[in-house]
């Protein structure tokens, strides 16, 4: 087995480096060599200073997230990072590309810190549901101060060159190879007689200012959906001891914490997610050329579809049959680009960039050499059937024509091409050029190539491509259908549109089914569910929405919903109106109504919507559990902290979970609430989705 570590010398310099790819993660093996290196480095009296690099296209990631489900092993993180420190000769790090999270802890232990223009430094572990655990709440602070430590840890957020520099990160900027550079500036570290610095050994700058009342107004300052976290929580404990506390013990107290957040449900929950959102890359011998793309449709979709390729740096044509429509959707495109640069998402150069990439087409045939095609029209069988009858006629051979429906049977819609093989789904998520899922949908005469293209170019735009099987709303929008089935009938039984809201945004939900409902627009629902052919016949399936469309209430676009909106406010208003119109339909349907607690609410969502994913699996439509707990986590706002709706109903028991769907079955009818064979088995064996 190659060692992935090297020690290096160039003259009276050790170069100790760092290769363990693909992103250098600080394993045990690399603990080990690190240790056993410095030791040896520290002990020669020909080595005067050690550079730290790492090899390859980055410094170093992180730690290896693998060895956090493991017992612990030695040496630990900050046991190998307290004896670099204590190192008796200067400790000088060559950082470049990514520096994150151990890697950023492991640069601040070295007495100097250099960096060159790619430099990406940052503490991402909040994001895993951890704190930075060997040393960085420590030593972090002592260099930036207590307030840019908090931001940079509760953030997760990477900072580049210039910001870092400002902070104090890095002592000199390298213009030349890490590694040469590096080396160069230990020279003349050791011609200025520089001694070894050690941070542990700096004051806390202003700690007198950081009292009990300045931590309490941070928390209260982190966003809603932080502050909720565990690890948000204790970032903030572990910043509190380093103002308090000697070194020592408060490193003992942050080792406490941390250990804390990694025996954590949450932590656990997004490391199953950290995994579950990288799989691996498509064979390339499968893989077409994309090189440019054609958008069918204007509107809101196809300009986001468009807008996502154009910035990951590819040829967008746009057409649209509505001439109105296209230069409308041009516009729009135009406002996108400014609005992402004026919030920070975008620089000048790249929106420029991304704009020259844009262009009309004035005919369908203007998307003939386009090696991709990604039709974005009207959600309606007959339309998209007619596009791709156009889009078989005029493309190339080896084009991939992709649909972007989010519900209707992919292979009436491919068998209308002529060329059925050469397509598939592409369901990107509203908006498109900024929500990070697409469902590729594998219709049953997609080539095995399609398939892997479709995922590859998600990939390349930067996003999570999920594999998903044929059937009215795939995974994702299949498994909603249950889950507003049961909000739906709660209305009905006496929840109000804004207890039902509450109380799944309690649970962590970004936004309740209602305010949902009317941001998307009542009548996309309305439609899709009509063009539905097995919709349930039950007079009370989706019946207040369907009511409210019926009377004009569209959502946020008519200014009136499942609430009000005024002005330009978004903020939604409860509204008597709707309250009365709900008594009024339950009382024709003959549905009691009752005070319903808010865990029902939960149960009878969530449980519903993991129901309906057992039977997703059983079917063959998902291949993994926690391809649902991506589609669901990335698209629909379903909590990381739980992990998504398998995970979840994996650490509450599945056996509590059949019981549930039991019971409800029990008290509201088995023609929904009939427990999926799967689910049913697991519970039956101490299963679990994750591992089914």
């Amino acid at each position: 087995m190659t060692s992935p570590l090297r020690i290096e010398r160039a003259g009276e310099i050790a170069v100790v480096a760092i290769d363990n790819p693909p992103v250098n993660a600080l394993s045990l093996a690399v603990r080990q060599g690190l240790l056993a290196a410095i030791l040896e480095l520290d002990a020669d009296a020909s080595a005067r200073a050690i550079v730290l690099h790492g090899a390859g296209r980055l410094f170093v990631a992180g730690a290896d997230v693998r060895e956090f489900d493991q017992p612990p092993a030695s040496p630990l993180l900050p046991e190998l990072l307290d004896r670099l420190e204590a190192c008796g000769k200067p400790v000088i790090a060559a950082l470049h590309g990514a520096v994150l999270g151990g890697g950023a802890e492991l640069a601040l232990a070295c007495h100097y810190r250099c960096g060159t223009a790619d430099l990406r430094l940052g503490f991402p572990e909040v994001k895993l549901g951890l704190i930075p655990g060997a040393g960085g709440t420590l030593r972090l602070p002592r260099l930036v101060g207590v307030k840019s430590a908090l931001d940079l840890m509760t953030s997760g957020e990477p900072v580049g060159l210039g910001t870092a520099s400002a902070l104090g990160l890095i002592d000199i900027i390298i213009e030349r190879e890490p590694l040469e550079g590096a080396v160069a500036y230990a020279r003349d570290l050791l011609a200025a007689g520089a001694n070894v610095r050690r941070v542990r050994d700096r004051p806390v700058p202003q700690a007198a200012g950081a009292s009990t009342a300045f931590f309490q107004a941070y928390r209260a300052s982190l966003p809603r959906a932080l502050r909720k976290t565990m690890a948000a929580e204790h970032i903030v404990q572990a910043v509190e001891s380093t103002v308090t506390l000697p070194f020592d013990a408060a490193a003992a107290r942050t080792r406490e914490l941390f250990e804390a957040c990694r025996a954590s449900t949450e932590s656990k929950a997004l490391r199953h997610l950290f995994f579950a959102e990288r799989p691996a890359r498509p064979a390339a011998s499968l893989v077409r050329p994309v090189a440019s793309v054609g958008v069918v449709g204007a509107g809101t979709m196809g300009c986001g579809i468009a807008l996502a390729f154009a910035q990951a740096g590819i040829e967008v044509t746009v057409f649209d049959a509505n001439t109105s429509a296209l230069a409308s959707g041009l516009e729009r495109l135009r406002t996108m680009l400014d609005s992402a640069v004026q919030k920070g998402r975008l620089s000048d150069e790249a929106a420029v960039q991304a704009h020259s990439r844009l262009r009309p087409g004035g005919s369908l045939n203007d998307l003939g050499r386009a090696d991709l095609i990604v039709e974005a029209v009207f959600e309606s069988m007959a339309v998209k059937e007619q596009v791709f009858r156009e889009l078989g006629a005029i493309c190339k051979p080896e084009a991939l024509l992709a649909t972007n429906t989010s519900t209707l049977d992919i292979d009436i819609i491919a068998n209308a091409s002529g060329r059925a093989p050469n397509v598939v789904g592409m369901h990107f998520f509203s908006p498109a050029h900024v929500m990070r899922l697409v469902e590729v949908v594998r219709g049953s005469a997609s080539a095995p190539d399609s398939v892997a293209t479709a995922i590859a170019v998600t990939q390349r735009i930067g996003k999570i491509g999920v594999t998903v099987g044929n059937c009215f709303g795939f995974a994702g929008n299949r498994m909603l259908q249950p889950y507003g089935r049961e909000k739906e009938s709660m209305l009905l039984e006496g929840a109000t549109p804004e207890q039902i809201d509450r109380a799944l945004e309690q649970f962590g939900m970004a936004m309740g089914p209602n305010a949902v409902g009317d941001l998307a627009g009542l009548d996309i629902g309305a439609s899709a569910r009509r063009e539905w052919k097995h919709r349930p016949d039950d007079a009370r399936y989706y019946r207040i929405s369907d009511l409210l469309v019926e009377r004009g209430r569209l959502g946020q676009k008519s200014g009136r919903g499942f609430y009000r909106y005024e002005g330009q406010d978004r903020r939604p208003l409860p509204d008597p109106e709707v309250t009365e119109l709900i008594h009024a339909e339950a009382r024709r349907l003959g549905v009691p109504q009752r005070e319903i607690a808010d865990r029902e609410i939960v149960e009878r969502c969530v449980f519903a919507l993991v129901n309906e994913g057992a039977h997703i699996l059983e079917e063959g439509v998902a291949q993994r559990a926690a391809d649902l707990d991506v589609i669901w986590c990335n698209g629909y706002g379903f909590p990381r902290t739980r992990g998504g709706p398998m995970f979840y109903a994996d650490t509450v028991g599945l056996r509590y979970v059949l019981e549930s769907i039991e019971r409800y079955g029990r008290e509201h009818g088995e023609r929904y609430w009939a427990a999926a064979p799967l689910l049913a088995r697991l519970a039956r064996e101490g299963g679990r989705f994750s591992a089914a």
